[in-house]
């Protein structure tokens, strides 16, 4: 499994500027706010779901985005979704619950997840994530996730989750 000091390599040989910060552990957003007030720009939430017929879906909204799980397989083209359980998150993508976010998919060699990014949190110049552990958050553009994203031979599929939930997806 890919480290964040293969993180930082990969964004580095993208010429990709990015800024990390230590901090004490978080594992969930409640957790995390206290990060998230000393760091300008994007946070969010990170939903590792998996659909009945076992396509795997990683979901990165926007911290406050409502997210509707039981609308939102229509949106995505697959079935009802439900959370991924942690070992299968560690299998395909090296996380625990806590963790997970884009830069995990560095980690997933056969291509399983299909990445969706929120449009609200895409808004923001700047996007923070945990470099593949929860001790520490990066800072970098957001358009450069897309091009780091890409680079890694993902799509950075985009939906407005919250518009999603507001209308009843």
């Amino acid at each position: 499994m890919i480290t964040k000091d293969g993180l930082f390599a990969q964004l580095d040989g993208l010429d990709i500027a990015h800024a990390t910060v230590s901090h004490p552990a978080v594992f969930t957003v409640a957790d995390s706010h206290k990060v998230h007030d000393e760091l300008p720009g994007g946070h969010s939430k990170n939903l590792f779901l998996k659909d009945k017929k076992g396509q795997l879906f990683l979901v990165v909204a926007e911290q406050g985005s409502q997210v509707d799980l039981k609308g939102l397989h229509r949106h995505i083209g697959s079935q009802r979704l439900s959370f991924g359980k942690p070992d299968l998150l560690m299998e395909v993508l090296g996380m625990t619950p806590g963790s997970v976010n884009p830069f995990a998919l560095m980690n997933d060699a056969d291509k399983r997840c299909t990445l969706w990014l929120d449009e609200a949190l895409m808004r923001h110049e700047m996007v923070n994530f945990h470099p593949l552990e929860n001790t520490m958050t990066t800072t970098l553009k957001s358009a450069d996730l897309i091009r780091f994203v890409e680079a890694i031979g993902f799509t950075a599929n985009r939906l407005d989750f919250t518009a999603l939930a507001t209308q009843g997806a």
